[in-house]
């Protein structure tokens, strides 16, 4: 199988382990830089250049699209959904779950436990917002945040709204949510491959930090999730219709909690602290569902 990853940093861990899992098991894989694909969107001729040469012959694509480009890495990634490559995760469904609002919205609708969470314009509208959400101490995060940046803990109502206040100003979208204390800085996150939890880890902030992203100091351990968080975790993936994807959760003392669900989740944490080969499970996935043209969406959406 020829299988392109669409990756800016060959170097990554995850890139890396993702590359020698799949050569490993007599797979050729090329790592393309998303920003350096440019396309011709002609009738029945939809090809991808790379450095000058059409892109061809791929059976299968990995993207492995940054938070920043994710405008133009999804458009190249419908273009390979166009040309019948099959995807490992669709971009209607990236999609999806880069837009944080939009995610909660599906999660919510399919009855997946989340923190109470508001989602307001009028700056008039911040006294019924806190209410909602039902004062502090609260999260505050930009829609447009990643990995920890963009996450402010107020600790009281008064803080809360000039978080707000300083956010608006900006001009920028914010979500507000309840703080759920009795994680104690910790999370879950749970990693799904193909429709199962394949491994999961607990991650602890860094002492004095909330906030339990290991890019911010923060350390991971392996960690037996029960059945309803098993269950919640692949119940995510599905509403979001990824194949592969990292789901984030809280236990909250009403059952766990899914804070955000990653499509392009990071190996190294995980690996590390499980021993487990999540980067081969995911290549054994694709050579179970990779055929020529096999996508759902053909870049529609």
């Amino acid at each position: 199988m020829k299988i392109a990853m669409m990756a800016r940093n060959p170097d990554l861990y995850s890139h890396r382990r993702l590359k020698e899992a799949a050569e490993e098991r007599g797979h050729e894989l090329d790592i393309i830089n998303t920003l350096r694909c440019y396309m011709n969107i002609a009738s029945r001729r939809p090809a991808i250049y790379y450095n000058g040469e059409k892109l061809q012959h791929y059976d299968a694509v990995i993207p492995r699209i940054g938070a920043s480009v994710t405008y133009y890495g999804l458009a190249v990634l419908r273009q390979f959904e166009v040309m019948g490559v099959y995807p490992l995760n669709e971009s209607v469904a990236i999609g999806r779950s880069r837009d944080k609002l939009r995610s909660l919205q599906i999660l919510s609708r399919e009855g997946i436990g989340l923190p109470v969470t508001t989602f307001a314009h009028d700056p008039k509208q911040t006294e019924e917002v806190l209410e909602l959400a039902g004062g502090a101490p609260l999260v505050i995060k930009l829609l447009e945040g990643t990995q920890g940046i963009g996450v402010v803990l107020a600790d009281s109502d008064r803080s809360a709204k000039s978080v707000i206040e300083a956010f608006r100003g900006a001009k920028v979208n914010i979500l507000v949510q309840e703080f759920i204390k009795e994680a104690g800085g910790t999370d879950i996150r749970a990693l799904v491959v193909g429709g199962k939890v394949v491994a999961a880890m607990q991650r602890q902030g860094a002492e004095g930090d909330f906030r339990s992203n290991l890019h911010r100091g923060g350390s991971a351990q392996m960690i037996k999730i029960s059945p309803e968080e098993r269950s919640t975790a692949i119940r995510s993936a599905k509403a979001m219709g990824l194949n592969v994807c990292g789901v984030d959760m809280l236990r909250s003392n009403h059952g766990p909690v899914v804070m955000e669900v990653n499509s392009s989740p990071g190996l190294e944490g995980v690996e590390r602290a499980t021993g487990i080969d999540v980067a081969g499970k995911v290549i054994e996935l694709m050579e179970k569902q990779a055929k020529p043209g096999k996508t759902k969406t053909k870049g529609k959406g």
